[in-house]
């Protein structure tokens, strides 16, 4: 049985190859086997907003931020998702979050 690591190498090899319902199908099998493997999570957050899957985009933005609560770039990339997305304050929100922890904000 391949290792995640290898299982996400080879999902980050569809989603260049322009196949992205076959990396999401590849990611989820890595969350199946591990459910808090934020690569996975971030990936998905990315390739289910390019699907136009947008609540499902979120949810995995929004699980990268749960389990990496003081990395800025996972708030950014939420911030991002949500924009994309049409939820203009929910990526104001991020946003605001990731200047806090880069200390540019004050909160």
């Amino acid at each position: 049985m391949p290792t995640t690591v290898e299982m996400y190498d080879e999902a980050t090899k569809l989603k260049g190859a322009g196949k992205l319902d076959e990396a999401v199908v590849k990611l989820n099998e890595i969350l199946a086997i591990e459910p808090g493997h934020v690569l996975s999570h971030s990936a998905l957050g990315v390739i289910l907003q390019r699907l136009g899957r947008l609540d499902e985009a979120i949810a995995h933005a929004t699980k990268v931020c749960e389990l990496e609560p003081n990395d800025p770039f996972s708030f950014t990339q939420l911030s991002v998702i949500c924009q994309r997305c049409g939820k203009i304050q929910e990526a104001e929100d991020a946003m605001a979050r990731a200047h806090m922890l880069q200390g540019g904000g004050r909160h």
